[in-house]
């Protein structure tokens, strides 16, 4: 068997797009302008004290915002909002319109989401050409109840509910 990194790239990528996530957008504002991107890497880090934790990679045109700001956001999208995760996972400007406004700590709130939470970055771990950061909660609210948005496969989908209850 060989170690070569290379060796299971293929195999990496694959697993990954057979494991679903749901789908998140992340805001920053940086000296009055807003920053944002899609991320499928969301993740609850604690309880007591609220933190989440998410990762990106330091080449991203969003990562000089998230690099030199105290507050971001995280906002969960739901199957309603695929447009939305369009916007923020391509280039261009992800903040023309009026589907925003600013929020608490002036970071930029995405109106219509599942919910939004606001957070102070508390870490972040810089590994090669990604990082990893933690973000412990300072505000947020509750949105319409829905059907969240699941990315997999290179796609957006959703859950199906089982024939039987856990």
């Amino acid at each position: 068997m060989t170690t070569n990194h290379g060796t299971f790239e293929g195999t990496f990528k694959e697993m990954f797009r057979r494991h679903a996530a749901g789908v998140a957008i992340i805001t920053a504002n940086l000296d009055g302008v807003p920053f944002g991107f899609t991320a499928t890497s969301v993740a609850s880090l604690s309880a007591k004290p609220p933190r989440f934790t998410f990762n990106m990679a330091r080449t991203s045109s969003s990562w000089p915002a998230i690099a030199n700001t105290s507050y971001i956001g995280v906002h969960m999208l739901g199957m309603d909002n695929h447009e939305l995760a369009d916007r923020f996972a391509r280039a261009g400007n992800r903040f023309d319109g009026d589907h925003w406004e600013l929020g608490p700590h002036e970071v930029p709130v995405l109106k219509g989401t599942s919910g939004w939470l606001i957070g102070k970055i508390q870490m972040r771990l810089s590994f090669e050409n990604n990082a990893v950061v933690v973000v412990e909660v300072v505000e947020g609210q509750v949105g319409e109840d829905g059907t969240p948005l699941l990315y997999h496969a290179g796609a957006y989908g959703q859950p199906v509910p089982l024939d039987y209850e856990i």
